[in-house]
């Protein structure tokens, strides 16, 4: 059984029925191997639109010239898998996961997929337990920084590190720059990079430093990958 006094510290959240943190913990391999009659798939669910809708709620408030475009954008952002599992590891969450034994031999309890939804479900935990207001003051606290920055960005992050996410996201794999050419004199130098994504060429840019021609074939391959293609 998970530290359940533990965890509750760490989020500051003390929960009137500890059955729900515990099932919000639980993981599929291990209530298929301990026939557990629980898991936190259903939780994760709810605990998503949880998110969704508070986040929605702060940006609205918070970036009043924004379109709604801008603020879809901005929100895809701040509940992006790299940032769910950034604030799961912030409140230590990993260790009080229940695992099955092969996950843990894999290394799920640091998969940031799995502590992705496992956060998820830790909030819809919460939500159940003590309402919107406790679910809210939950995500503020461990989501404000990252929403400030957000907004104040205007959710611009590099084409770079959008595409990471992105293809983290939907593919389970990063992708891969390649340097495909590299001419002119030391002061004038011009960059040809590639990316591929599962072995295929998703995009190609040119600047005057690899790192330009990198931000460039990123771009390029998110057109292609948002637009279906």
């Amino acid at each position: 059984m998970p530290a359940l006094p533990d965890i509750q510290q760490r989020i500051a959240y003390r929960f009137r029925d500890p059955e729900l943190l515990e099932r919000s913990l639980t993981h599929k391999s291990y209530a298929n191997e301990n026939r557990v009659p629980y898991h936190n798939e259903r939780m994760e669910f709810l605990g998503d639109s949880v998110l969704n809708l508070i986040v929605s709620e702060y940006l609205m408030k918070s970036c009043p010239e924004s379109t709604e475009g801008d603020l879809s954008r901005l929100r895809a952002a701040v509940v992006s898998e790299p940032t769910l599992a950034l604030v799961a590891r912030e409140i230590a969450l990993g260790p009080h996961i229940l695992l099955g034994r092969g996950e843990e031999q894999t290394g799920g309890r640091d998969k940031d997929s799995l502590l992705a939804n496992c956060l998820e479900a830790l909030i819809a935990s919460i939500y159940l337990d003590g309402g919107k207001p406790e679910a809210e003051a939950f995500i503020i606290r461990f989501f404000d920084a990252v929403m400030k920055r957000t907004c104040a960005s205007g959710g611009n992050l590099d084409y770079k590190t959008r595409l990471q996410e992105l293809c983290q996201e939907r593919l389970k794999q990063l992708p891969e720059y390649r340097i495909l050419s590299e001419t002119g004199p030391d002061h004038q130098k011009q960059f040809e990079m590639e990316v591929w994504i599962k072995g295929r060429l998703s995009g190609r840019g040119a600047g005057r430093s690899k790192k330009e021609a990198e931000q460039r074939a990123a771009k390029e391959a998110l057109e292609r990958l948002t637009d279906g293609r």
